[in-house]
Formats: structure tokens, C-alpha cells, sequence
């Protein structure tokens, strides 16, 4: 699994026009990539570092400070650019297999006491988001 943190003061995701998760504070948002062998093992460890991971302001988790996060599947997180010009997507899990896992994340985090929003699994997506920092990480499990 990967995730793409980024510190935000504020987020939200539309689909078809219709807000359908938003953060109206300082917090996260977390796009989430599953690959073809992820699983349990993966969901709990990313789900800790997405909530552990000290890089909010005064170097404060989401735990730390009770901050919120939003939630977003992305599947592009696992595309192969190293030929030609069009990326493939062999690397990112189907559907059935992705979507689970990614609310097994959600879960996860809601069972440390985490406040997640979250997009909509496989829709086109409008994501807004005010940056804070910018502060950007990716994290690998």
C-alpha cells in the first residue's frame, strides 16, 4: 500500500458536483493506492502511520492533536511511467480487491479515535484542498 499525506487546513471531495466528504480544519489528507498483495498486514501498518506520523504543526500527529482526515482512493499512486508516455496500471489491485482494503484503512483509523471523511471508491472525483506548509509525504508499507 501507498498513501500520499499531505498537511491541509482544509479538504474536500465532489462527486457530481455533491460534497461527500470534506475537513473543515487542519489535518490530512491521505490518498490511498493498493497494490495486488496488500492486505491485513498493510492496512494496519499504513493505518499507523497515517495516524502516528508526526507531521502536523508543533510536530503533532492526527492522534496527538485530534485532527481530521480525509480519505481518498487512488489507484494512479501505482502507475509505471518507466516506458513510453502512457502510464500502465498493472501494479494498482482491481477493484473488488482495492476497495476493501481501503475502507479497512478508514476502519482502522476511526478505531484509534480518528474523525475520517472520504471520497466515494471508483468515482470521478473533484478533490480541493488548501495545503498547509506545503508539507507532502509519501509513505511506502
Amino acid at each position: 500500500m501507498k498513501a500520499v499525506l499531505q498537511r491541509v487546513t482544509s479538504a474536500s471531495v465532489r462527486v457530481a458536483g455533491e460534497v461527500v466528504g470534506a475537513i473543515d480544519r487542519p489535518g490530512l489528507v491521505a490518498l490511498v493506492g493498493v497494490t495486488h498483495d496488500d492486505g491485513p498486514d498493510q492496512v494496519a501498518r499504513l493505518a499507523r502511520k497515517i495516524a502516528e506520523l508526526r507531521i502536523l504543526r508543533d510536530e503533532l500527529s492526527v492522534v496527538d492533536a485530534g485532527a481530521p482526515v480525509l480519505v481518498v482512493s487512488q489507484f494512479t499512486l501505482y502507475a509505471d511511467v518507466r516506458k513510453g508516455r502512457r502510464p500502465t496500471w498493472n501494479r494498482a489491485a482491481p477493484g473488488p480487491v482495492a476497495e476493501p482494503l481501503v475502507d479497512a484503512v478508514v476502519t482502522e483509523l476511526r478505531a484509534r479515535g480518528v474523525e475520517v471523511a472520504t471520497g466515494r471508491f471508483g468515482a470521478d472525483m473533484a478533490v480541493e484542498l488548501v495545503n498547509d506548509g506545503p508539507v507532502t509525504v509519501l509513505v511506502e508499507v
